[in-house]
């Protein structure tokens, strides 16, 4: 199950560099500096498209971490351009797919710890269910939303992904 979860996690990251791709195209089109899309925000009080990328893929590298018994690798929040927030797809995406399937054997009850509750773990099925898949996925909207809000030609589809679909 873990396994199934942190891979479609890391197939919604995939789902957003194809998101970046599609603002690229945008931007040429409309003759504009592709970066301003990496600091525009939905509201004034809410965190650029940067941290939104960022985040997501800090949730699924850390699922896919402390599941699978091991420490998340640390990437510095730095990036600056859409080419480095693809990097940082990338990076989360091939250190993820790295962990194996019989890597997350016991991932139930696992402790983890979370650097904002100090002095307490959660187990692993609560981890994944209450912290790692639902600020994943929120992360991943608002910066859907962010390219959506900013007239990039995004649609349910492309959040979504290919299906593997098969005739019946």
């Amino acid at each position: 199950m873990y396994y199934q979860v942190v891979s479609q996690c890391t197939q919604s990251l995939k789902n957003l560099e194809a998101c970046l791709d599609k603002a690229e195209q945008y931007a040429a089109a409309k003759n504009f500096d592709v970066n301003v899309f990496v600091t525009s925000r939905l509201a004034p009080d809410m965190q650029g498209l940067d941290y939104q990328v960022q985040s997501a893929c800090d949730y699924v590298k850390a699922a896919a971490a402390w599941l699978s018994g091991q420490t998340p690798p640390v990437h510095e929040d730095n990036e600056k351009t859409l080419d480095e927030l693809r990097a940082r797809i990338r990076k989360t995406v091939t250190f993820v797919e790295g962990v194996k399937e019989p890597q997350y054997t016991g991932a139930s009850e696992r402790k983890v710890k979370l650097s904002w509750m100090p002095g307490k773990v959660i187990f692993g099925q609560d981890y994944l269910t209450q912290v790692a898949i639902p600020n994943i996925y929120f992360h991943i909207a608002i910066a859907y939303a962010i390219l959506r809000h900013n007239g990039v030609d995004v649609g349910k589809m492309d959040f979504l992904g290919h299906m593997n679909f098969v005739e019946h």
